[in-house]
């Protein structure tokens, strides 16, 4: 149990300091754009770089997960990311970034994929809204904390790259303290063609479980992208987004937990229907109160209270309806969604940005909430509570 204990916290550390570079990133890299004078549109293309690396590799992590454990995934992973984060301030070029946005996104997916499968892997399912919640919180701080980092642009380009590289270099140190691990059934087939099948196979299971993690992909990076392009030409300083942005993350980091214990005893289904409800209507709130700087923050706050656990939430509804040995297929997928969703956000939004007006992208995402809503009450599952079943 002790060990136990310390293997979770120094798998939650690291996803918090993964969540801090990639909270820092994502707005830095706009706002440099931005001022450099690229377009809306080409700047949420530029963005996709990290979720076209975890679609390109999705498919090829399985096989060197099951074959070379968790640790050594994470310790490749962390080597990547760090790498590329010292190598952005070397050259100012959009295609060079572009490259290494990249292979952030090869290696965070790498990081994210392997605490996912072992976190879901060794947590009883009576307690994996919680344990699962305290994982999508500490991303979530990390994520918060990004932004501000961010803001550090204004004092050197350089200053925000070099101190997310020192804290992913202190989390890569403590992965030496964990023992490596494969997964359940590891010796299984590893080849391309046995993990196509195995993903056909948890998609016919699980697929609603999915659009959770589709959704926050999309709202992530809509949010991270595209708000610093709206901020700024309706008006807002930097500072002010810099301080707007993180709301949506400190909102999820409230509510986290709380919606992961209600998870646990009354059911990931029905609580992800009354978050949907819940965010469309934020969302809307926050369309229609663009001009003012305070509701903004309000309504950003309760956006991200209400639909800043559906990553986490979507896990746990995939992993509660999976057999074990289907679990490291059905972390990648969960990976390949939120990609999905992620590439989706910074195009739709920007491009509803630059060709309709700058709040246009708040109701893009009211409106995939609404769909998102009428998709889950349409397609019943044999889910039920845990609190039943146990």
């Amino acid at each position: 149990m002790r060990y136990d204990i310390r293997r979770l916290g120094i798998l939650i550390f690291i996803v918090f300091i993964s969540g801090v570079s990639q909270g820092m990133l994502m707005p830095l890299i706009s706002i440099i754009l931005e001022q450099s004078g690229v377009s809306s549109t080409a700047n949420g293309l530029h963005a996709t770089g990290i979720y076209l690396g975890i679609l390109v590799s999705s498919p090829f992590m399985e096989a060197p997960l099951r074959k070379i454990g968790y640790q050594r995934i994470l310790q490749i992973g962390g080597l990547m990311t760090i790498g590329s984060l010292l190598l952005f301030p070397v050259w100012k070029s959009v295609v060079f970034w572009f490259v290494l946005r990249l292979v952030v996104g090869v290696g965070d997916h790498m990081l994210h994929f392997a605490t996912q499968t072992w976190i879901t892997d060794f947590t009883p399912s009576e307690k994996r809204g919680r344990t699962l919640s305290l994982y999508g919180l500490s991303f979530s701080i990390g994520f918060a904390i990004g932004p501000l980092l961010a803001a550090l642009v204004k004092i050197n380009m350089v200053l925000p790259f070099v101190l997310s590289s020192i804290m992913c270099g202190i989390s890569w140190v403590l992965l030496f303290f964990l023992r490596n691990e494969r997964p359940f059934h590891a010796n299984e087939s590893t080849s391309f063609f046995d993990t196509a099948r195995r993903f056909r196979s948890v998609i016919k299971i699980a697929w609603l479980a999915f659009i959770s993690t589709f959704i926050f992909g999309y709202l992530e990076s809509s949010m991270n992208v595209n708000f610093p392009v709206f901020g700024l030409r309706t008006g807002l300083s930097i500072n002010e987004v810099s301080t707007i942005l993180p709301a949506f993350s400190f909102g999820a980091i409230i509510t986290l937990f709380p919606l992961g214990f209600l998870s646990d005893r009354y059911g990931r289904r029905k609580v992800l229907t009354y978050v949907m409800f819940g965010g469309a209507l934020s969302f809307l709130g926050a369309a229609l109160s663009q001009h003012s700087v305070m509701m903004l923050f309000i309504t950003t706050l309760c956006a991200g209270m209400i639909v800043g656990s559906t990553f986490s939430l979507g896990i746990s509804f995939m992993a509660d309806l999976l057999p074990k040995d289907l679990l490291p297929a059905g972390n990648l997928l969960c990976g390949i969604f939120y990609s999905f969703g992620s590439i989706s956000g910074p195009f739709v939004g920007g491009a509803a940005i630059e060709y309709i007006s700058s709040a246009s992208f708040f109701y893009c995402i009211f409106g995939l909430l609404r769909i998102w809503k009428y998709t889950f009450n349409k397609n019943p599952t044999h889910t039920v509570s845990l609190q039943t079943t146990i």
